[in-house]
């Protein structure tokens, strides 16, 4: 018997049942589930909607709807859950969840869909997890209670056991499965409900996550490592440039392969669909295409768009974009009588994730709906998309979210042209298909991070203040291009090119930030950090350079501006301790940031020397102020890893494109940074009292600024675009 409790009531079930799962509804009401099943292997547990499945052998299923990336969510997001559940975590299993018919499962801070994005998750979800834990708490609390005959105020629980505080009875959280009657007319849970910080005995301790075993055993599965029987695999020709078709196609040669099974003509595409990844390769290659050529982006080269760029920001006709706004900077720098401006630039990144993009997907007969596997950041985006392919219904399209090799922005929407085509070829070819881009295919049809041109200008007073800045960003829209759904052409407000100019933080009373929209060039995305990477840079080599124009030392100069910000002063004052700021050892010399990434906090030192015209990084310092840390060496790890790609971005990465097509083909010349380069790093979490923030990209805006400041100390001169055109060793 399976019952939803759409309002708070009191319910009775049969007896025997197999699994009890708890469901936090959007209206504050619970939603109970049971199965029937009298042995915990028929309990159907898989098939019961709810945040929480609890098995009558007491083991405990712990959903959760954020997408598993790298960033382990699969391990923080249960942790709290069972936090407030007050389960026992060595019976705990998680899934990540694939549908979300019922809206449970959906992420508050993007208004209850299944994304996963700019690190949002446990920002996001952490209210909403606590108080679906606390819930299903309080059921197992009044339940037993019933049971006892006492009154829910004397039970209380004690890591997955139930205890009469009365007579001293216990009965296990697997016990309730069975009793007759499940008691779920419950007061509402509130957040003065929730277990007090110092109460907390899994939320801030360190797990091991749960995800690891099976990636270092190679027993992860991937989208990219499904196999179907009777699946095909497909291999596309895409089209050379953005907006371009096949015109004609000579495929006599790739048919007349062994294996070849059928060969389909789509919109940016010819592809081959074959019995082995091996033979749609080979067919693949000999292929003859004609192209359509009436595609502006032939047209286009990213060293063009640079330089346009670069007159733009200078070109105070062109209309602006006000992202931040406070007193009057026009006026106060006019009255000033001392100033500095400069120019900083970025240019065009690819994600360079490990597993390039691929699909699964099985139509059925009618071809009105369809069985889907892929890695995606959106389960709610990726069947929207499936059901429109196919014209059909969302309830049409059984999904599986895979685990991804790496996303980093990559899987947000732009998963959703392969699994488009996937759709078309299966359809096509009556079979499962397995669609697969080479590593060539992904960086040929990379969706780029923008470049970007920045003018800073600030006018000081007397003493060295700062009295008012401006802080003007010229580049394409990522909004416009890649959710024009949620564009706004009257505000242009293009959050993923734009957050992290605020500098609110700073204390300086005069200040704008705006945006100079220029038509794009090229494919562009967010990308690991988003805007904060190429902001947080520009912006904090400027402050560096503020500093030497007010006889400050860095550190000093930055306390003076963050007087109002005690979390941005605990994370500098922790950074400058831990490398003892200004020491660097002969030959060396440390580059300080300040960076935040959303509510996140964090500062960073470089420890960085020059020899032969060739840089390298040594050493590398993070202090990170999260609000509180969920998953404390989860949260060391991820800090790590942003700092590496920051690294990474800053020394080699470059992506550039002529006559419309990207010049990189693999990692041969598009190079990664190597084991030999990694710099030794600490990382310091600094808690406050804030709320938990994501803190999966804060590593990357802290990278390029540091480095770069520590390189004006060495050289005296400090690189003013990034990727640095100073050689790393």
């Amino acid at each position: 018997m399976i019952l939803h409790e759409m309002k708070p009531t009191r319910r009775g079930f049969l007896a025997g049942s197999g699994t009890l799962a708890f469901a936090l509804l959007a209206g504050g009401g619970v939603s109970v589930t049971r199965s029937a099943g009298a042995e915990p292997a028929a309990s159907g547990l898989r098939d019961i909607n709810g945040w929480v499945v609890i098995n009558r052998d007491g083991s405990i299923l712990i959903r959760f709807g954020a997408a598993e990336m790298g960033q382990g969510v699969n391990t923080s997001l249960p942790m709290i859950v069972a936090e407030e559940l007050d389960a026992d975590w060595a019976t705990v299993k998680v899934e990540q969840v694939s549908m979300d018919p019922d809206g449970i499962f959906g992420n508050p801070g993007f208004g209850g869909i299944l994304f996963s994005a700019g690190s949002s998750s446990l920002e996001g979800y952490f209210q909403h997890l606590r108080r679906a834990g606390a819930t299903a708490r309080r059921v197992l609390i009044h339940s037993a209670a019933a049971h006892w005959g006492v009154s829910p105020a004397q039970v209380t629980t004690e890591t997955g056991v139930l205890v009469n505080t009365a007579s001293g009875a216990r009965m296990s959280y697997g016990d309730v499965v069975v009793l007759s009657d499940i008691v779920t007319d419950i007061p509402a849970v509130t957040d003065a409900d929730l277990k007090a910080r110092e109460d907390w005995r899994i939320i801030g301790s360190d797990p091991g996550r749960l995800d690891i075993p099976g990636k270092t055993r190679g027993a992860a599965i991937y989208s990219i490592d499904v196999r179907l029987p009777g699946m095909l695999y497909a291999a596309q020709l895409l089209a050379p440039v953005e907006g371009e078709s096949p015109v004609t196609v000579s495929d006599r040669s790739a048919r007349d392969l062994p294996g070849v099974v059928q060969i389909v003509t789509l919109a940016n595409s010819v592809a081959v669909l074959a019995e082995t990844w091996e033979t749609a390769l080979a067919a693949r290659d000999l292929l003859e295409v004609t192209w359509s050529e009436g595609s502006a982006f032939r047209h286009y080269g990213s060293d063009r768009e640079l330089e346009e760029l670069s007159q733009a920001v200078d070109d105070t006709s062109l209309p602006a974009f006000t992202w931040e706004s406070r007193g009057d900077p026009a006026a106060a720098q006019a009255q000033g009588t001392r100033t500095h401006s400069a120019t900083y630039s970025t240019t065009h990144l690819y994600h360079a994730q490990m597993e390039p993009l691929n699909a699964v997907a099985s139509v059925d007969a009618d071809g009105k709906g369809a069985e889907v596997w892929l890695g995606t950041q959106s389960q709610t985006i990726s069947i929207g998309v499936a059901a429109g392919v196919l014209g059909t219904t969302p309830g049409r399209i059984r999904f599986h979210a895979m685990q991804m090799g790496g996303a980093f922005g990559r899987r947000t929407v732009f998963a959703r042209d392969l699994l488009r085509d996937a759709l078309l070829l299966s359809r096509a070819a009556g079979r499962p298909v397995k669609l697969m881009w080479t590593r060539e295919d992904d960086v040929k049809n990379g969706w780029l991070r923008p470049a970007t041109v920045h003018r800073l200008e600030a006018t000081l007073d007397a003493d060295g203040g700062v009295t008012a800045m401006s802080h003007r960003v010229v580049s394409p829209s990522i909004m416009q291009f890649a959710f024009p759904q949620r564009w706004n052409p009257e505000t242009g407000r293009d959050l993923l090119v734009m957050e992290g100019t605020e500098s609110t933080d700073y204390a300086i009373p005069d200040f704008r930030a705006e945006h100079v929209i220029t038509p794009r060039r090229c494919r562009v995305s967010a990308w690991r950090g988003i805007g904060w990477a190429p902001n947080c840079f520009a912006r904090e080599c400027f402050i560096d350079e503020l500093a030497e124009q007010a006889s400050s030392d860095p550190v000093a100069f930055r306390r003076k501006l963050l007087r109002d910000s005690p979390r941005g002063l605990a994370v500098l004052n922790a950074v400058a301790a831990m490398s003892g700021f200004g020491q660097a050892p002969q030959g060396r010399a440390h580059g300080l940031s300040f960076a935040g990434y959303k509510a996140t906090r964090g500062a960073g030192v470089a420890e960085v020397s020059v020899e032969d015209g060739r840089f390298r990084v040594h050493r590398f310092w993070a202090a990170v102020d999260p609000g509180f840390a969920v998953h404390p060496e989860n949260l060391r790890a991820q800090v790590e890893g942003g700092i590496l790609f920051g690294l990474s971005s800053l020394m080699r990465e470059r992506a550039s494109f002529t006559d419309g097509m990207i010049d990189q083909n693999n990692f041969y010349d598009y190079e990664p940074i190597r084991i030999g380069e990694i710099p030794e790093i600490e990382v310091r979490i600094v808690e406050s009292d804030s709320a938990p923030s994501g803190a999966g990209e804060i590593g990357v805006p802290m990278t390029g600024a540091a480095v770069a400041n520590a390189l004006r100390l060495l050289t005296g001169t400090a690189p003013r675009q990034m990727p640095f055109k100073v050689e790393n060793s």
